[in-house]
């Protein structure tokens, strides 16, 4: 059973809310160098290198049966192939700060599903009351009025492009939570290389072999793959036994926070009131529906 947060546990979660909210300007600046395929590609073949060095000290070994096998392969693709290529496509057409906020919808889908998928956790009336809340929110988010925040004619398809990948990492979390009992870096780890197989060849099918960028995109890409695609992973197992998932989870309240605020300090990205108000809804929706606590699988 977990035990009641500690001091680290707390710096813990905070590093994460960091690391995962600044994974946002980090796409916004490897796109500067590389096409979105090998955005996504890139940082999930770091991530499993770095994920496959941890699991090798750690003396993990790989859950290699057939069954967990599907689990991983789905993992694989709905919580790190398909959002990472859908985010780094949508954020060459709206902000980094945009798509942050849009995660921040993550645990509102989890709510969702979970009521008809997982024993246990239906819907009770906090959490079908936080759920419409929320929903308001990401309503206010794609409001008319934000549309041309950045004037691309794809800004439309981009924002619903988020929000598609806000749902792509629901459906990992619930898939994660469904899987049988096996070590979690080992799992990480099978995840991630199934992921590296999908997108690699489609990244050298659809945009060929990359010219050597500056050092700016590739550092971007390099922080991508290192800390919010495989450090990330090993430091959310450690709080997970520590102080178990459902304290984890409270890191999707911050992430958007630090994306905003990063955008706007370094990358001048503008702060409509809208946004904060989007947040400001979505947050009080995440805060009255875990009410009764969800045990989830947190945003990255």
């Amino acid at each position: 059973m977990p035990s009641r947060p500690t001091f680290g546990n707390w710096i813990g979660l905070i590093a994460l809310g960091l690391i995962w909210g600044a994974s946002f300007l980090g796409v916004a600046v490897a796109l500067e160098g590389f096409g979105p395929v090998w955005v996504a590609a890139g940082r999930i073949l770091i991530g499993a290198l770095t994920l496959s060095a941890i699991a090798f000290a750690m003396g993990v070994r790989l859950p290699l049966s057939r069954g967990v096998f599907v689990f991983a392969a789905a993992m694989g693709v709905f919580s790190n192939a398909l959002p990472f290529f859908l985010l780094s496509w949508s954020q060459q057409h709206v902000t980094s700060g945009f798509a942050g906020i849009t995660m921040s919808s993550i645990p509102l889908f989890v709510i969702g599903f979970a009521h008809f998928l997982l024993p246990g956790e239906g819907l009770t009336q906090a959490k079908t009351i936080g759920f419409a809340l929320g929903l308001a929110g990401v309503a206010v988010l794609i409001g008319p009025d934000i549309l041309t925040a950045t004037g691309s004619e794809f800004e439309t398809l981009a924002r619903l492009g988020c929000l598609a990948a806000a749902l792509s990492y629901a459906v990992g979390a619930i898939v994660t939570r469904a899987c049988p009992d096996v070590h979690p870096v080992g799992f990480g780890v099978l995840a991630l290389w199934v992921a590296t197989a999908i997108m690699l060849p489609a990244a050298i099918l659809s945009e060929g072999v990359p010219s050597m960028p500056e050092i700016r995109p590739l550092l971007a890409l390099l922080y991508l793959g290192l800390l919010p695609t495989g450090y990330a992973t090993y430091l959310l197992v450690g709080i997970i036994r520590s102080a178990g998932p459902s304290f984890l989870s409270q890191v999707n309240y911050h992430v958007p926070v630090w994306s905003v605020l990063l955008g706007v300090l370094v990358l001048n990205e503008a702060l409509p009131g809208r946004f904060v108000l989007a947040l400001a809804i979505i947050i009080a929706g995440l805060m009255l529906a875990r009410r009764t606590p969800l045990r989830m699988q947190a945003a990255r």
